[in-house]
This record gives C-alpha cells, structure tokens and sequence, in this order.
C-alpha cells in the first residue's frame, strides 16, 4: 500500500518478514555477536547498549523480553533475571549496515547495574569527567 505523505515522500508496503529473514539481515561480528542499543520506546531515552548472539535475538522475537548475550558470563542473559529490572521488547530496529540493533523498549526499573536509570550517567563536562545522574536502587538490592 502506497500512501502520500507530507512534502510528497511516500509510505511503501512493509511485508512480514520470518525470522530467518530477520537474522539473515543481521551482520554478525566474528564471534557471533551484534551490539544492541536499548531505547525507551515513549520518550527516547537510550538506556544502554549490550550484546545479542542469534540465539538472544530468536528468544526476544519469540517471548517479547529481552534476552541479551553476556559477554563476561559467556551465556545468555535475559534482562531482569536477577534484579527483576525488566525490559519488554515494543520494537526491533536493524541499522542500514545491518551491524547494530536499536531495541526500543519499556524499561522496568532501573537499566544500569548501578542502580541508575540508564547506563550513561557520566559525562565530559568543561574538560572534566561528571556524574549527572544519582543511583535509584541500590545495586545490592537488586542483585544480592
């Protein structure tokens, strides 16, 4: 279905595609890995970037929680599973190169394993490292 849309740019048909096509859009690193950047789908905060292999991205399509691939724990790591600070996948993005992913997501709780919001907390400000944002929870809560 072709619509028109403002200054004549038009909407094309988007077909569903099996996730065979998905992954096959998917440019793995050598390692099997994609870098993935979650984003709260309602407000656009970008919350943190992670790790997803085949099978993190098959088992996200498929439950609609995220489940990344721990690079530390050589394992699959579903977000939330010990602090319950959970992330339900509302849309998956596949940049241009196909190389990085752009999760958009309802974030529950915290993102960051410091208790913070999200994982950019620190910034350059007047040549000196910052911290703008203050924990929410504290990491020993969440994680024991």
């Amino acid at each position: 279905m072709v619509g028109t849309f403002p200054l004549g740019l038009q909407r094309t048909k988007i077909t569903a595609m099996s996730e065979q096509d998905i992954l096959a859009a998917i440019r793995f690193d050598a390692g099997g890995l994609v870098p993935a950047v979650a984003q709260q789908h309602d407000t656009g905060e970008v919350l943190m970037l992670a790790w997803m292999n085949r099978d993190a991205i098959t088992e996200t399509l498929a439950t609609g929680r995220v489940c990344y691939f721990s690079r530390s724990r050589n394992r699959l790591w579903r977000k939330g599973e010990q602090s319950g600070q959970v992330q339900h996948l509302k849309e998956l993005r596949i940049d241009c190169d196909g190389d990085t992913l752009l999760l958009l997501v309802d974030q529950q709780g915290v993102a960051c394993h410091t208790g913070r919001r999200n994982c950019f907390f620190r910034a350059v400000r007047d040549g000196a490292l910052v911290e703008i944002a203050a924990p929410l929870a504290a990491p020993e809560t969440l994680y024991g």
